[in-house]
């Protein structure tokens, strides 16, 4: 056989070896024996990891400040003066070190701590939640003695504590490892949980009087290496060798954390968080972490519902698809395909919005078509360049424009702060009400609603620091809807002037539904000659929409002008409902066709930067409940157009072939966790007027935001987190207060014909001559004080005692 190899080749890549430069930041060690190539300021735990060497730990977590708490760590390590015991989570690398992880030395100090550990657990393993997936547990039996000396009584404590509302604390358990303290102080700013006393008699306690209120505190039960604190929705709900497990990602707001759905006998028990290097870093906001209780509530829809003799009455799914083509196909002879709408879409997959994009656009016809209600910003916004969330963490300048991201972006407020922290990146925030980020902002601008532009342009000629600042490194503007009683144009004049004044500036979207860009992307979007959210609504109301078709929407819950909402569906001449559970909405609905919640279907998803990745089926689906492609699909086919899919992967593969990005970021889902696409031929937003009324001495300039917990189904489904909404509460500042004199007594807002009876608090974090009101919570509806029409709301306020 001749022999063909280029000896040629050979040399020149041998030549080129020898000619490269060396890596100035590689380090030369040898571990356990194995020469290895370490990083420059690598620590020792962390280049035997590298290696293939695991080294126990306990306090050590990647995501945090080491603190060498634990000492479980300890091995030896010899950097040319000898061996020497090495606390290998605080000691960086050298060059030439010689690490031994099992040496003899390294397994008795390992033993000891171990013992010293187990000397005072309680060694309940039985009844503990951890047991299973216990790293003390794991390590005692892979690097411990096997047996103690101690034989003396452990100590004991009350148990459980519950520290908050979730979180339950079993002291006794607890090995001071100070991962929980420093996650609540350095990852999530809530220094609500901390080492009380000294020496023999150190705990972790809260604060007295002042519970563990924080928007993260599950993630402190994921990361505690034994049973200390536990998850009251999860605790004694099953055993990880009962547990079925798929990654999945959250579509609890737009921000796509990578998860993990984890089921026992056929029912989601609980949801933990994978560490994505690009998004969440393992973290999860408590509301997606813990509202796994919604998918099998009792107020699920489990079968279809026809209206019969001005009732919702249970049906098969044979009568109501019939009846639902039958009052679409009534709606096209009446009013042609303009007269029918779908609104909503957003909650679902990107599978379910390609298949109701058809369904409505290629076998109806109709080109009113939104995923959103109102209360977000225009999807023309992803029209502009776009950054992604790693980059807006990295940037040197973030310009926060819009929502409160620590209530409605959660772990997107995790990684700005961050940012923020350290140093790295400098915050410039406009607002109307002191957010999550205020106290890490470097610039915190105040504008009345509707004088965005001009708070802008302000800043922008005023301040030589800013404008150096800007000129400095990369910017990202993150922007969304801070105000749901004002309209968008003054947010999008501000973030044109910003974009105008910023060269190369980049634009990270806060809207707040989990797959609003998917959704946007695969065709739930307003196209040439129809109508957006608001539009669509507006013309329901006047009796114009023969056929309203809502698909994961409840305008009287997501529409901020719920008087405009209210009378949309009563004056729709037809109205279809697709949904997981029985809201507001429903009771107007002709036909009510239920739907496959989170965890009960597969797919994709898509979040606020583009990134598309897997959402997993983990449970069967409640009732007879389908996906929402399986139900566009069985329209169409009534409708006389087959859409050809048979399974959920006929419309993955059919997004992949049609949508321009899509085929690409789903091939590479195939190897990787994610891939991200361009968003597409989008329009930017068009230039717009800003007119904004003058507001009189004695009135109030409106505000409405989010709040994390709300009446969303979500939270009011989930019996762990309902209690966590609170309730309405109007919020002026203080002076403004007392000139009211309404001090600890409710007050009486009018808007228009509209008023409405109030709680009132102080608030420094409101601007003067403002008042703000949280949207969608328990207790007094506020909805009809905002007119979608307007600009900006003006209210009054009157008092009315206690």
């Amino acid at each position: 056989m001749t022999d063909t190899t280029d000896t040629t080749d050979t040399t020149d890549m041998a030549d080129s070896a020898v000619d490269a430069p060396p890596d100035p930041n590689a380090v030369n060690v040898t571990v356990n024996g194995v020469p290895h190539v370490a990083r420059k300021g690598q620590l020792v735990i962390e280049a035997a990891a590298a290696a293939g060497e695991y080294i126990p730990r306990f306090c050590y977590h990647e995501r945090m400040t080491p603190v060498g708490k634990c000492r479980m760590c300890l091995v030896e390590c010899d950097s040319g003066r000898g061996p020497a015991v090495t606390v290998s989570c605080m000691v960086p690398v050298a060059p030439d070190m010689k690490i031994e992880t099992a040496s003899p030395l390294a397994k008795r100090m390992q033993e000891g701590v171990l013992e010293l550990l187990l000397a005072n657990h309680p060694l309940d393993c039985p009844v503990c939640d951890k047991g299973g997936e216990c790293p003390l547990q794991d390590q005692s039996f892979s690097h411990g003695a096997g047996e103690s000396r101690y034989i003396e009584e452990k100590r004991h404590y009350e148990k459980p504590i519950p520290i908050s509302d979730l979180v339950f604390l079993d002291q006794e358990r607890c090995i001071l490892c100070d991962r929980c303290t420093r996650f609540a102080d350095e990852v999530a700013g809530d220094p609500l949980i901390h080492f009380t006393h000294r020496g023999n008699n150190t705990q972790i306690q809260t604060f007295p009087d002042e519970p563990f209120s924080s928007y993260f505190s599950g993630n402190t039960v994921q990361i505690c290496p034994v049973g200390a604190l536990t998850a009251k929705p999860y605790r004694f709900k099953a055993r990880p060798w009962d547990i079925e497990q798929d990654e999945s990602t959250c579509t609890t707001c737009a921000v796509g954390c990578r998860t993990v759905i984890q089921s026992s006998r056929d029912e989601v028990v609980r949801y933990m968080g994978v560490d994505s290097e690009p998004v969440n870093h393992g973290w999860m906001c408590d509301r997606g972490r813990f509202n796994f209780e919604a998918v099998k509530s009792d107020q699920r829809l489990l079968a279809p519902a026809v209206r019969k003799l001005d009732q919702l009455v249970e049906t098969s799914w044979f009568e109501a698809l019939d009846t639902a083509t039958t009052m679409i196909q009534d709606a096209l002879v009446a009013g042609g395909p303009q007269s029918i709408a779908v609104l909503g879409g957003a909650r679902g997959t990107n599978e379910d919005a390609y298949a109701l994009a058809r369904l409505a656009r290629e076998v109806i016809g109709t080109s009113n078509i939104y995923c959103q209600l109102g209360d977000g910003l225009p999807l023309s916004v992803l029209g502009l360049p776009r950054a992604t969330i790693a980059e807006a963490a990295s940037a040197s300048t973030i310009i926060l424009l819009g929502a409160d991201l620590k209530e409605e972006l959660p772990v997107l407020y995790l990684r700005l702060r961050g940012a923020a922290s350290k140093r790295t990146s400098k915050i410039i925030e406009f607002t109307s009400k002191t957010s999550g980020l205020t106290p890490y902002a470097w610039k915190s601008i105040s504008y009345e609603p509707g004088t965005q532009p001009t708070a802008v342009a302000v800043t922008l000629s005023d301040s030589s620091t800013i404008t150096n600042q800007l000129a400095t490194g990369n910017v990202v503007i993150v922007v969304g809807k801070a105000n749901l009683a004002e309209g968008a144009e003054p947010t999008l004049a501000a973030l044109a002037a910003l974009l105008k004044a910023i060269p190369g500036a980049t634009v990270l979207p806060a809207y707040r539904r989990g797959n609003v860009v998917g959704a946007a992307q695969l065709g739930l979007a307003q196209s040439s000659g129809g109508m957006h959210g608001k539009q669509i609504i507006a013309a329901a109301s006047e009796g114009k929409i023969e056929c309203l078709i809502l698909v994961g929407a409840d305008p009287l819950a997501d529409f901020p002008d719920t008087a405009q909402a209210e009378r949309a569906l009563i004056n729709a001449k037809r109205v279809i409902m697709v949904d997981t559970n029985v809201s507001a909405s429903g009771a107007w609905a002709d036909v009510v066709l239920p739907a496959a919640a989170y965890g009960e279907k597969s797919g994709t998803t898509t979040n606020l930067e583009g990134r598309v990745t897997r959402v997993a089926k983990k449970v069967s689906p409640a009732g007879t409940s389908r996906p929402d492609w399986m139900i566009a699909s069985e329209l169409a086919l009534r409708l006389g157009t087959d859409l050809g899919y048979s399974n959920v992967d006929d419309v993955t593969a059919s997004i992949a072939g049609n949508v321009a990005g899509y085929g690409e970021a789903i091939a590479a889902l195939a190897t990787t966790p994610d891939g991200i696409v361009a968003l597409g031929d989008i329009a930017p937003p068009a230039p717009v007027t800003v007119t904004v009324p003058e507001r009189n001495g004695y009135e109030y300039r409106l505000v409405v935001g989010r709040k994390l917990y709300d009446n969303a189904a979500g939270t009011r489904l989930s019996p762990s987190l309902v209690g966590l909404a609170g309730t309405t509460t109007l919020l002026l500042h203080p002076l403004d207060l007392d000139r009211l004199g309404a001090a600890g007594s409710s007050v009486r807002v009018t808007a228009g014909e509209i008023s409405v009876i109030v709680p009132v608090a102080g608030d420094e974090g409101v601007l003067r001559g403002t008042a703000w009101l949280p949207a969608n919570r328990p207790g007094v509806a506020i909805g009809g004080l905002i007119d979608s029409t307007k600009t900006v709301i003006d209210v009054k306020i009157e008092s009315v005692g206690h």
